[in-house]
């Protein structure tokens, strides 16, 4: 339990503290060349879900459908750590690890109506979608989730044999 819930702040944290700094040092498409045509720092704004998905639509009623989207995700992840965390050591810190993702940008979604993105992967000119520190934290979280389902499955079905 102690492990989840450090990892679930540590994202927190480094994720408002990242965008903070991005925020106060950046102008707003601001760009940053970190390693020559492959990363930038750039600072940007996603109104939308992964990827821009709804950016186009009503901002009052895209601000409040994606913070109650949020907080049901937050219920259901809550429930699933409870029931989960014990079934396998990997679930407990996957599913922080997305919560903490979540909670983070949510937070963006509160104090600036967007979420703030600033890691700009790119090769040749074709970018990958910005992301932040809660978007990496999501996507290792469901990774290690996978990785988790997986192995118990598998633990399971050499039991039955």
């Amino acid at each position: 339990m102690f492990v989840s819930i450090f990892l679930l702040l540590l994202v927190i944290v480094l994720d408002q503290l990242t965008k903070i700094w991005v925020v106060k040092s950046f102008h707003l498409y601001e760009s940053l060349e970190i390693i020559p045509n492959f990363f930038s720092l750039t600072y940007l704004t996603n109104k939308g879900a992964a990827f821009g998905f709804l950016a186009g639509v009503t901002a009052a009623w895209r601000h409040y459908f994606f913070l109650i989207l949020a907080s049901v995700a937050l219920v259901f992840i809550c429930i699933a750590w409870f029931r989960m965390r014990k079934d396998h050591r990997f679930y407990g810190p996957a599913l922080a690890l997305i919560a903490g993702g979540a909670i983070g940008n949510v937070i963006d979604r509160v104090r600036f109506g967007a979420v703030v993105d600033f890691l700009d992967f790119y090769v040749a000119g074709h970018h990958w979608p910005a992301f932040n520190v809660a978007d990496s934290a999501i996507t290792v979280g469901v990774a290690l989730f996978l990785l988790a389902n997986f192995l118990e499955e598998r633990q399971k079905k050499l039991k039955q044999d």
